[in-house]
C-alpha cells in the first residue's frame, strides 16, 4: 500500500479469491484498495506450491506492467508445535509455502528482474538465530521459516552480478495482522504494532540502489532509525503505552526489559510452591465458565513439589485438583512454578511466556489463548 500511494504496479499474488470466514479480505478488495491509493493492481489466483500457477502470475503481471522490478515473498504457513505434535501434512505444507515457495518464486522472477534498473527481491524471514530456544518447541516451523532466510544467505551472493538485491526484513515486535486474531487473542493485538512500520521499512528498502545493499537481515525499527532518522516509534503502535510483545528469533529485543513484572499479588504462591495459585484459580470455577471455555488444561509444573495439575472447564461446575486428569486434555501447559505464579498473579502475560519460550504448549492453541482473559479475571478478584 505504501508503494501504492508512488503509483506503484502491483501483483496481487493469493489464494483469497473468497471470502475467509474469519479473516476478512480478499485479493479483489486489496486490489481495490491498492487502486484507491494510487496505484495499479492485477489480482491473480495463486497457491505458491504450484509452479504453474507462479509462472502465469508472472507472466501474465509483465504484460500488464512491461515487466517487474521487486518481488516480495511474503507468503507462509505456521504451526507452533513441537516434534511430536506437528504431523506431516502440517510439517509439509509449512515447508511447501514457506522454503518451497519462496525458492519457485524467486527462481521464476530472476529472468525477468534481470531486465529491470533495479531489482529487488525481500523475503519476510527473520535472521538466521541459532539459539536453541527457537528450535525446541516449534522446530518445524523454525526450519521452514529459516528457508527464506538461506535464500537470502544464498541468492544475494548469487545474483551479486546481476545486481539483483536479495535481503530480509522482519518485525522487532509482533504485528497487528488479522491473522493474530485467529491465533493468538486481542490481548495479543493490544501488545502489537500496525502493518504500517513493516510497510514503510520495506519501502525505504526497495527505493534503495539495488547494488547498494543485498544480503542484509533487517529489522524493521533499525531500518526507520537509520534511513529516517526515526526514534519515537508510537505512532505505530495499536495501543500507545502498552507494552510491546517482542516477536520470534530476536533474543535482544528493545523494550522486553519493560514488560510489566510487577509484585506477585498471590502471597501464598512462592519459590516452587503452586498451592496457592491453584487455591486462586478455584476462585473462578462456576457452570457459566465451564459453559464459556469448554476445554481441560493440564499443568506441567517443573520444579514444584506437585509437578501435575488439571483445571477442567469442561464438566459440571469445573474443577482444579493435582495429579493427572481422568480423561482426554486439550490443552497442555509446561512452565516452571516462577511463570505460573506470575501468570496467575497477572504480572506475566501467557502471550508473553508463551513468545519469549518459557511456556510451552501443546494441544489447542485457541484455548491456551482464552487463558489469559481468564488470568485478567482472576486478577481482579485478588
Amino acid at each position: 500500500m505504501r508503494c501504492a500511494r508512488d503509483g506503484a504496479n502491483v501483483i496481487i499474488a493469493a489464494k483469497t479469491a473468497e471470502p475467509h470466514p474469519k479473516l476478512p479480505g480478499t485479493i479483489y478488495t486489496a486490489a481495490k484498495e491498492i487502486e484507491q491509493a494510487g496505484g495499479q493492481a492485477l489480482p491473480c489466483i495463486v497457491d505458491v506450491r504450484f509452479e504453474d500457477q507462479v509462472a502465469k502470475a508472472f507472466e501474465d503481471g509483465a504484460k500488464k506492467f512491461g515487466g517487474i522490478d521487486i518481488l516480495v515473498n511474503n507468503a507462509s504457513a505456521i504451526s507452533l508445535t513441537g516434534t511430536l505434535d506437528t504431523n506431516m501434512k502440517k510439517y509439509d505444507l509449512m515447508n511447501q509455502v514457506n522454503a518451497r515457495g519462496t525458492f519457485l518464486c524467486s527462481k521464476l522472477a530472476i529472468p525477468y528482474l534481470k531486465k529491470s534498473s533495479n531489482p529487488h527481491i525481500l523475503n519476510l524471514s527473520p535472521p538466521l538465530n541459532l539459539n536453541p530456544k527457537w528450535f525446541k518447541n516449534n522446530l518445524a516451523y523454525t526450519m521452514a521459516k529459516y528457508g527464506m532466510s538461506f535464500c537470502v544467505l544464498g541468492m544475494s551472493e548469487e545474483l551479486k552480478e546481476d545486481g539483483i538485491a536479495v535481503n530480509a526484513l522482519w518485525p522487532r515486535t509482533a504485528i497487528a495482522t488479522d491473522a493474530i486474531d485467529f491465533i493468538g487473542s486481542v490481548e495479543m493485538r493490544k501488545q502489537s504494532r500496525t502493518t504500517d512500520i513493516m510497510a514503510d521499512a520495506a519501502y525505504q528498502i526497495l527505493v534503495k540502489d539495488a547494488k547498494s545493499i543485498s544480503g542484509k537481515f533487517l529489522i524493521d525499527e533499525d531500518v526507520l532509525k537509520s534511513e529516517l532518522g526515526m526514534s519515537n516509534f508510537d505512532k505505530y503502535a495499536v495501543e500507545p503505552g502498552n507494552p510491546l510483545l517482542m516477536d520470534f528469533f530476536l533474543d535482544d529485543v528493545e523494550g522486553q526489559e519493560s514488560l510489566p513484572m510487577g509484585k506477585d499479588d498471590t502471597s501464598s504462591a512462592s519459590g516452587s510452591d503452586v498451592t496457592g495459585s491453584m487455591n486462586a484459580l478455584k476462585k473462578l470455577l462456576s457452570p457459566e465458565l465451564v459453559q464459556k471455555i469448554n476445554g481441560v488444561y493440564a499443568f506441567k509444573i517443573t520444579d514444584a513439589n506437585i509437578t501435575d495439575w488439571y483445571l477442567d472447564l469442561k464438566n459440571g461446575d469445573g474443577k482444579i485438583d493435582s495429579g493427572v486428569f481422568n480423561g482426554q486434555v486439550n490443552c497442555t501447559m509446561t512452565m516452571n512454578s516462577d511463570v505460573f505464579n506470575k501468570m496467575i498473579s497477572g504480572s506475566m502475560k501467557p502471550t508473553m511466556a508463551f513468545m519469549s519460550g518459557k511456556l510451552k504448549i501443546k494441544g489447542e492453541m485457541g484455548l491456551a489463548m482464552k487463558l489469559e482473559k481468564l488470568m485478567s479475571s482472576l486478577k481482579s478478584k485478588l
